[in-house]
């Protein structure tokens, strides 16, 4: 039990914002992330990766944390979303890269002229908006975890792609 109280205390102490105590948990559970996020991927360097990820996670969701479980339980949760989440992220480049290169050479050259427009008019957005946009459209979430990793409400991130996609119509139609 003395254990268990211990890591109570770190994870009270975290919530509090004392950075000291949320690394007492990573050193206590880095292995066993690690170890998952490098079985779900197959690579290193992707596990390191997603491990970091899984703690950044952990961090800015401890407020979430009951304890109705053990923490090892919860952040186990936290590691497997995040990999499935980069595990669909992979296979979605994985087919557009497969489509990409099935075109022919034509179409290769208006649809990097395509993505050219794309990427100049997304730099031409507000940096806010460029980021909304960017983790719903092009990374694949929806506007909750949008709002989590951008530290803004929904309404807020829906908001930001309204008026985004917009600016990028209208920036993108100018050039036509």
């Amino acid at each position: 039990m003395e254990r268990r109280d211990e890591e109570l205390g770190w994870i009270r102490q975290s919530r509090e914002g004392d950075l000291a105590a949320f690394e007492e948990l990573i050193r206590r559970y880095q292995q066993m992330i690690h170890a998952l996020t490098f079985r779900m991927t197959g690579s290193p360097s992707d596990a390191e990766d997603l491990a970091q990820e899984v703690f950044i996670q952990a961090f800015r969701k401890l407020n979430s944390f009951r304890g109705d479980a053990q923490f090892s339980t919860w952040l186990y949760r936290i590691g497997i979303n995040t990999c499935l989440n980069w595990k669909k992220s992979q296979q979605r480049r994985a087919q557009l890269h497969h489509e990409w290169a099935q075109q022919p050479d034509a179409a290769i050259d208006r649809n990097n002229e395509l993505a050219a427009r794309v990427q100049e008019a997304l730099l031409a957005l507000p940096p806010k908006q460029r980021a909304a946009v960017i983790l719903t459209t092009y990374e694949g979430m929806n506007h909750a975890e949008a709002a989590r990793v951008l530290g803004c409400s929904e309404t807020t991130v829906s908001w930001r792609v309204f008026t985004a996609r917009k600016k990028l119509k209208r920036l993108l139609t100018a050039h036509e």
